[in-house]
């Protein structure tokens, strides 16, 4: 393995009851804070008062901003940033999920940024400060509760760039799984999605002599396939929204990673789809990352042959690696559209006129991909084959 060094400072606060926390937790960083949520779902299903009564109680001064998109936009990032540098904010609160959590994140940074917020994200710039945040998880996806990162798009530009630093981690993260009940079916599939496909890309390391990590990822996957389809057959389960979201957060806490390098190249093949077509981002990972693996099926049938035997239960017995391998990716598939996932582009409207304006969306910063190097060539196959 690589060498490495870890250090999460995020404090992770886990279970029932546990948004009384805020109480104690708001006021060691300020008390004048910015709530960050999206389009009013937490208004609807009650979160946002309890959220209100905690602040309340500390004795907060509270600003908002509402209605952060799905796929969070620079122009929701300048504006929380204008409230925080006009009302002299002290602490940022996102309740949401991952997109309110990365908008949130990159309104920290901006808030003590003399610039455009743009320039953080496209790297033109590194914050030197950021004001401390906080998060209510409302959504198990992104796993975005518990790291640096963060991933907006500019939809005049039509770009979508991850960007983070060690300043992004959140101070505190509240995860209550009944805060996730009212996630509707298909939102709660995108999250599966998810947060198995960033397990995938940390899967897919050329580090040498890495078997726990290797290990740690497959028991990931294992608990998610176990455990979301009685998840999305009942959405109310306490159980099954409390595995689902420990599951989210271990994802891409960067547990699992440590001393390897993942790939990354799918998410960008679908930050590069969704910049243009605004489509969920797990609704385009279930899309796109089994087509990927095929594409680079040679250069990592070793690692895709080993998943589908550990993960997906494949008897490799009188069948080529090759076949072995590729019964595991469709078995990938399948279980995603079983769940509700799309498995092609067409169903988002998406034909082949669109291909060229997605591909040099994706080759924006050249070729990438740390398992496998991706071309513009690559990346037009692969598209083609998800159509």
């Amino acid at each position: 393995m690589e060498n490495f060094v870890f250090q999460n400072p995020t404090k992770l606060i886990f279970g029932k009851g546990q948004m009384e926390a805020l109480r104690t937790e708001v006021p060691k960083y300020g008390k004048k804070v910015l709530l960050v949520y999206g389009g009013g779902s937490i208004k609807r299903n009650g979160i946002y008062d309890k959220v209100m009564a905690e602040l309340k109680a500390a004795g907060c001064e509270v600003y908002e901003l509402a209605g952060v998109e799905p796929n969070p936009r620079i122009s929701s990032v300048r504006k929380g940033a204008d409230i925080c540098k006009k009302e002299g904010v002290e602490f940022v609160l996102a309740v949401g999920g991952g997109s309110v959590i990365d908008c949130a994140k990159t309104i920290a940074a901006a808030a003590l940024y003399d610039g455009d917020p743009w320039d953080l994200v496209t790297k033109k710039a590194k914050p030197e400060q950021a004001l401390p945040l906080g998060t209510v998880l409302t959504l198990a996806a992104t796993g975005s509760e518990m790291n640096s990162g963060a991933v907006i798009t500019n939809w005049e530009t039509r770009e979508k760039y991850g960007w983070g630093s060690p300043l992004l981690y959140p101070k505190f993260s509240i995860l209550d799984p009944e805060n996730t009940y009212t996630v509707p079916k298909d939102q709660t599939v995108y999250g599966i999605v998810d947060m198995m496909s960033h397990v995938l890309e940390q899967y897919y390391f050329r580090s040498p002599n890495a078997p726990l990590q290797e290990r740690m990822c497959e028991a990931v996957l294992e608990t998610v396939i176990e455990t979301a389809p009685k998840l999305v057959s009942d959405l109310h389960n306490y159980e099954y929204r409390e595995t689902i979201m420990y599951c989210g957060t271990m994802a891409l806490n960067h547990v699992i990673s440590m001393g390897t390098r993942g790939d990354w190249a799918t998410h960008n093949l679908e930050h590069a789809v969704s910049a243009v077509h605004d489509i969920p981002h797990g609704g385009g990972l279930a899309i796109l990352f089994p087509h990927w693996l095929r594409h680079t099926l040679d250069e990592g049938l070793e690692k895709t042959k080993r998943l589908a035997v550990r993960v997906f239960k494949v008897d490799p017995r009188g069948k080529s690696d090759r076949d072995v391998a590729l019964e595991g990716i469709q078995r990938l598939s399948d279980f995603w559209t079983s769940l509700g996932a799309p498995s092609r582009l067409s169903d988002y409207g998406i034909g082949a006129d669109q291909i060229d304006i997605m591909a040099d969306r994706a080759m924006a910063k050249g070729n990438f991909g740390n398992f496998v190097t991706l071309n513009r060539d690559d990346v037009v196959a692969i598209y083609r084959a998800a159509l």
